[in-house]
């Protein structure tokens, strides 16, 4: 059988670098580039004919990158390419899942339908789902979670003696259990009142139970860092030792990385988005899920 092809987006390089021997893929080429006033020119370089072809890009920062991402799915199609799916390991536009005051845009089911319009198959790391308890409720494709407290877990148990696991909010409670379950360790949740998309106040209920462990701050996502700022503050005020901070996306907007820098110990996260503090390697449970799709 012919192997797939995997083709890099902007963002999405790395990871379909080590993919492509991973999945036993070729390497396509895809040239991208920018017209002055800012329209993209994109060209496909490798034959696809009948061939399925799997796009990797990043969807931080998702809207200078959704029109590539749709110009190469459709011309593939049209170069005659069996199937086209996408890893996709931060999924964008899942905040907004309900219509919250009168004429939002529900844009987590807007952009689902959109890429569902274009691609065959989707695989992503622990997307945030919240008020949308799976991914078909919105997207209209085969799709494939990945989930990354296994390997967060592991990594907690080979680095952090003596760990106490602690979730930023109670909607976190259920997947920071899985990650303390997996690192045979006990957990918190923070309870947190939000006064603004930037301004938090947190309370850690019992935390003075386990004061001589080292906290582990555990979240799915950082972007502006300042509720895993506050909490590492609290937990500080409690008796605790600097913090370390473990996340899946390290989106870590404008001074974000810097500013949780200076509460916490250290700062790890998976390779899905690339940061600096990358240190849990997600290709081989991504790879394993694309094999399920093709």
């Amino acid at each position: 059988m012919t192997p797939p092809i995997v083709f890099a987006l902007d963002g999405g390089e790395r990871l379909a670098q080590a993919l492509g021997p991973a999945l036993g893929a070729e390497a396509g080429v895809l040239l991208q580039r920018q017209f002055p006033d800012g329209e993209t020119y994109l060209r496909i370089d490798s034959d696809v004919t009948e061939r399925d072809v799997i796009l990797v890009c990043g969807l931080e920062r998702p809207d200078a990158k959704l029109p590539p991402l749709l110009f190469a799915a459709d011309t593939l199609r049209e170069l005659g390419a069996r199937g086209v799916g996408l890893i996709a390991p931060y999924l964008a536009y899942m905040r907004q899942d309900t219509r919250f005051h009168p004429g939002e845009a529900v844009t987590s089911r807007i952009f689902a339908a959109v890429l569902s319009r274009h691609l065959d198959w989707l695989v992503t790391v622990d997307p945030h789902l919240h008020r949308h308890h799976a991914l078909a409720e919105i997207y209209r494709i085969p799709s494939q979670l990945v989930h990354a407290a296994p390997l967060m877990a592991s990594w907690i148990r080979r680095n952090v003696a003596r760990p106490v696991i602690v979730g930023p909010d109670l909607e976190s409670e259920q997947w920071v259990a899985q990650v303390a379950a997996g690192a045979d360790a006990p957990f918190l949740v923070c309870q947190k009142q939000r006064s603004g998309d930037r301004e938090v106040d947190i309370s850690i209920p019992n935390a003075g139970a386990f004061l001589g462990r080292q906290a582990v701050l555990v979240d799915d996502i950082a972007s502006s860092g300042r509720t895993l700022a506050v909490a590492a503050r609290q937990l500080k005020a409690l008796g605790f030792a600097p913090p370390d901070c473990v996340v899946v996306h390290a989106l870590f907007a404008g001074d974000a990385a810097q500013v949780l820098g200076e509460h916490v110990a250290r700062i790890v996260s998976t390779n899905t988005v690339a940061h600096a503090s990358n240190a849990i390697d997600m290709t081989p449970a991504i790879a394993q899920a694309v094999r399920a799709l093709l």
